[in-house]
């Protein structure tokens, strides 16, 4: 193999022939070395746009150049001819190259590279490791998104689908994000929580895939219930069985603020703060207490009977959960008469609650579906967030998100083109 066409290929760079290479003073006094290259005759005058060969027009603004991954220390630029074609479909457009993709100044292998370090590291290390501006980058990942987008059918096979909200910045700044059950990857996310906002993701899913959903689990958001109700009726509904776990121990620690402010209007001080230190004792699972944690429990048992009344409601509901379908019904039931009688407003309300959305909990019951692959996609979300050091707008960490966890993210070039190191 001659030593150019060497060159190229490791350069991540096809189609072409290398006519010249010559250096010049880059960025930060770097040197930079320029490849000058032609478009080999099966690659001339394609469209950008779809792909077929179209006719010459002009010879646009003449030379182009790309940016390429670095030749060792130096930056690499690919320099070659930019004519405009005449597609019959698209017009006249400026002719694609077969290293780049189209309105890019980078080759298609330098834009792979950013985006595989976008979602591993902080903006920061990017820009100076490859010399690229922020901004550039933003611009580099929504091309490759674009890209990946007409490769990857993120909506292929959707029949079970969570849904939940996430904060992303102050002032309530919020998405909407829906997950695939079955791949555990983020296949949509947009701006606000409302009902207009996930209407657009049935919008985008289409009809067809709409009603092969079988299962979608969320949170007890009347919004997201209601627009599931409407346009996929034939689904079962399921309620997030951390959030019911949540709603008992919301309604727990209401029932020792309680206690606390009592004792301490009785001036009993020294019991008021004995009670506010068990928060943990009494949130905590009881098989990951640690021994101190334990007598804090038996203490309450002798101590306060309504707290530790309370502590038994929130564990046994948070143990049916575990239970089989039967079982965990019947022990609902128990538990649903067991709590008005308690005389704990907390957890009379919360019975309440449960009612209201019994039958979206039996099927969790019944399904085992829960949100936790979305929880773990919000955490995810907001660990993008923090290595970004934060959003002034969504499209930039919905383009992120995407490519991170939808599994849009391209491998890296030498990964992903092998032939061209062969």
């Amino acid at each position: 193999m001659r030593s150019k066409n060497m060159l190229l290929k490791a350069l991540g760079v096809e189609g072409c022939v290398m006519l010249d290479c010559r250096w010049e003073d880059g960025t930060g006094g770097r040197p930079c070395m320029v490849f000058c290259v032609r478009v080999v005759r099966r690659e001339r005058h394609r469209c950008p746009r779809c792909g077929r060969r179209g006719s010459g027009y002009d010879q646009g603004d003449g030379v182009r150049r790309w940016r390429v991954p670095d030749v060792g220390l130096s930056e690499a630029l690919i320099e070659a001819n930019a004519p405009r074609m005449q597609c019959k479909e698209h017009g006249v457009l400026v002719a694609r190259v077969p290293w780049a993709r189209s309105s890019s100044g980078f080759s298609r292998a330098f834009e792979d590279t950013v985006a595989w370090l976008a979602v591993r590291t902080d903006k920061s290390a990017i820009r100076e490791l490859l010399g690229v501006a922020w901004r550039t980058v933003g611009a580099i990942l929504e091309r490759v998104l674009r890209e990946q987008r007409t490769l990857i059918d993120p909506f292929a096979n959707v029949i079970k689908i969570g849904i939940d909200e996430i904060s992303y910045r102050k002032h309530h700044k919020y998405l909407t994000v829906v997950v695939n059950h079955e791949t555990g990857r983020l296949i949509w996310a947009a701006p606000g929580r409302n009902s207009a906002t996930l209407h657009t993701f049935f919008d985008a899913l289409g009809p067809e895939r709409t009603a092969k959903i079988q299962l979608v689990s969320a949170d007890a958001a009347s919004w997201i219930a209601a627009v599931v109700t409407g346009r996929c009726p034939k689904a079962t509904q399921t309620m997030d069985p951390f959030h019911v776990v949540q709603w008992a121990t919301n309604a727990l620690d209401e029932c020792r603020r309680d206690i606390v402010n009592d004792l301490r209007q009785k001036g009993e001080l020294a019991r008021a703060k004995a009670f506010k230190n068990s928060m943990w004792a009494l949130r905590k699972n009881p098989e990951n207490m640690c021994e101190k944690q334990q007598n804090t429990l038996a203490n309450l048992e002798r101590e306060n009977q309504p707290l530790y009344r309370a502590y038994l409601l929130k564990e046994t509901l948070r143990q049916t959960f575990q239970l089989a379908p039967v079982a965990a019904k019947s022990q609902l039931d128990d538990w649903l008469r067991w709590a008005p009688r308690s005389k704990l407003a907390p957890f009379i309300k919360l019975a309440a609650t449960i009612r209201a959305h019994r039958r979206r909990i039996e099927a969790a019951f019944e399904t085992g579906l829960s949100n936790a692959r979305v929880e773990g996609t919000n955490t995810r979300l907001r660990l993008l967030t923090r290595v970004a050091f934060g959003f002034h707008s969504a499209e930039p960490l919905l383009t992120l998100a995407l490519l991170k966890l939808g599994g849009m993210c391209p491998a890296l070039p030498h990964k992903r083109y092998p032939l061209l190191c062969q």
